[in-house]
């Protein structure tokens, strides 16, 4: 993908001008980076979950595409299409558990739900409330986290997009994971 960053930014403005012909030319080149970004946001997900990472790339590209989110370039572009991706997860989490307290399914007894292994999805869920409280606290380290683990970014693609040290991004990753993890207790 190195050798194609120039075509990508230049697709990717102009896009964003409106031009069509650059939307459908700038997808096969991205398509891979966008499909192992939903791959990485499914590794802490249920192993029977109902989507797909090729369904959640092509979601997610859909919503960026009809307005959902702006970019500035092609670094931001893949960290809103993470962003994006999180939020679908999300929806989807918490459509499943709308749909278990009633929704339109058919009701079972304990003891058949528990034959299913049918667990809730509460870990993306938390992950995500525990999140937004960081973001309320400490909204930089919140970014910082979500463009690392989520976004995939390296330590050091993450400071050049915040413009601060990699240092600086160190500690406040430091102290995120730490936050989180009081959080998540």
């Amino acid at each position: 993908m190195a050798d194609n960053a120039g075509e990508i930014t230049r697709l990717l403005a102009r896009w964003k001008d409106g031009e069509d012909a650059a939307r459908e030319a700038l997808l096969p080149l991205v398509y891979e980076r966008l499909r192992s970004i939903a791959a990485r946001q499914f590794a802490n997900e249920r192993g029977d979950h109902t989507l797909q990472p090729t369904a959640l790339v092509n979601e997610a590209f859909l919503q960026i595409d009809t307005g959902s989110g702006d970019f500035n370039d092609r670094r931001h572009f893949f960290a809103l299409a993470a962003r994006t991706m999180r939020h679908l997860l999300v929806d989807h989490a918490r459509a499943r558990r709308r749909d278990k307290r009633g929704g339109d399914r058919v009701r079972v007894t304990l003891s058949e739900a528990d034959l299913t292994g049918d667990a809730p999805s509460a870990d993306m869920l938390d992950l995500v409330e525990a999140l937004d409280g960081l973001e309320a606290l400490n909204p930089r380290v919140a970014q910082a986290m979500e463009l690392m683990y989520f976004g995939g970014l390296t330590r050091n693609q993450v400071a050049e997009h915040l413009d601060i040290s990699p240092t600086t991004i160190d500690r406040d990753l430091r102290m995120g994971r730490a936050w989180l993890k009081q959080r998540l207790k």
